[in-house]
């Protein structure tokens, strides 16, 4: 039996931990939060398995002046972190080449492709299959100009086995009542899926864990030390010794990674939300609007609104605006907004991204008593439960399920990390 540390108590880290602990393993958790009470606290709680293309791309750069000087556009660039963000934003421009992109949406693809069944292996492990719910995905257009758009999207995602319906203004109005008439058409994802509250899924992930004898530690990790065959934590709490450790540390995680000779390039995408809780009925599924590029889910702790990409870092206070601008969108895309003040839960996290949109699952090419697992963007709820199996079967030695090479944490310096045996496997 290994004793593996696991950094990190999002949706990933305790995917990981779980999928360590059925091969036999001892693990513990660390993470100064709670379990759930980072980025994975606040995400649109969809699984967005059709988004396959990477945030960069020739696409996206020409969409993004205008999206950026639109006071309520869906990207911020705060001016005061341009200059610290300026070397990430050259490797973003690199990434968006027509190859790299083809490449990153192949990967994304295999990846999303693979992460519902994993997450209903992952939930039938710990009897909480009735925390993932076929809900279905609606994408939306107001504008009859962005029919066009549409029909194009409609027709790549097919060609990628998406199950994707056209609906006019009508259908809409009769598969989501709770919409704005001024909508002009979609795209229906009748086999999307959704969770019910992505907190409540972390604590029900937590407490499977828990109940399997694993150890949640409220400490932070500030430094990882190879000691031989092993790994020795330096938490706020002193010094532990394990065999291996996991980074899923999220917008963290690059911090880690440098402690160990590995330069990545990791950004701070900052994520607001709206949550009203009295609101929870006010959908049937997840709606997504094209133009105004947010999310509305209904969840058990209420209506959700999620949007923004604002690459500003850790430190920088959230922006009350956005706020207003989420509320904004909610009034515009439903039937009934009344009621968005009422005790709404304003919320800003930290998403980790990477310019490439593909996580890192790997172990360090020189240490392999550590391993990677973080940079999911948008997609670490969609992306946890594939990426701990693809992790966990990686750290056996075993043939992976998908091909790893895409998340490799040492593509940014051009060395390749050696598909070697780093764990024991079943215990």
């Amino acid at each position: 039996m290994s004793r593996i540390a696991v950094i990190g108590a999002g949706v990933v880290g305790m995917t990981a931990a779980l999928a360590l602990q059925r091969r036999g393993h001892a693990v513990s958790v660390f993470d100064p939060k709670g379990p759930g009470e980072g980025a994975s606290y606040g995400n649109a709680g969809f699984l967005a398995t059709e988004l396959i293309d990477p945030l960069a791309s020739p696409a996206s750069l020409r969409q993004a002046p205008r999206l950026w000087f639109d006071p309520h556009g869906a990207l911020a660039l705060p001016a005061r972190y341009l200059p610290r963000l300026a070397p990430w934003l050259a490797r973003f421009l690199a990434a968006a080449r027509p190859g790299q992109v083809e490449r990153g949406r192949r990967a994304l693809a295999a990846l999303n492709g693979a992460a519902v069944d994993a997450w209903r292996r992952c939930l039938a492990d710990i009897g909480a299959e009735h925390e993932l719910v076929a809900s279905g995905y609606l994408q939306v257009w107001a504008s009859p100009r962005g029919r066009a758009a549409a029909r194009k999207r409609m027709d790549e995602l097919r060609r990628w086995g998406h199950a994707v319906e056209w609906c006019e203004a009508n259908e809409l109005r009769a598969l989501e009542p709770g919409l704005s008439g001024a909508l002009s058409h979609g795209l229906h994802f009748r086999d999307a899926h959704q969770v019910r509250d992505p907190q409540a899924l972390v604590r029900r992930l937590a407490a499977a864990f828990e109940a399997r004898g694993g150890e949640l530690h409220r400490d932070g990790v500030t430094r990882l030390e190879p000691r031989g065959e092993g790994v020795r934590l330096h938490t706020d709490d002193g010094t532990r010794d394990v065999e291996r450790a996991v980074v899923a540390a999220g917008a963290w995680s690059h911090r880690l990674a440098a402690g160990l000779g590995l330069s990545i390039p990791l950004e701070t995408e900052r994520g607001y939300h709206l949550t009203l809780p009295g609101r929870g009925q006010a959908l049937r599924r997840p709606v997504g609007s094209a133009e105004r590029r947010c999310v509305m889910t209904p969840m058990s702790c209420g209506l959700r609104i999620v949007g923004f990409t604002e690459l500003g870092g850790l430190a920088l206070p959230p922006r009350a605006r956005r706020y207003a601008s989420l509320r904004r969108h909610a009034e515009a895309l439903l039937h009934d907004p009344a009621g968005l003040d009422d005790g709404a839960e304003e919320w800003m996290g930290f998403r980790p991204t990477l310019p490439d949109s593909l996580p890192v699952i790997d172990v360090h090419p020189r240490h392999p008593a550590v391993a990677f697992a973080f940079g999911h963007q948008h997609l670490g709820l969609t992306q946890a439960a594939i990426t701990a199996e693809l992790l966990v079967a990686r750290l056996a030695g075993e043939p992976p399920a998908l091909d790893l090479a895409p998340f490799r944490v040492t593509r940014f310096t051009g060395r390749r990390s050696a598909p070697r045996e780093v764990c024991c496997g079943k215990a």
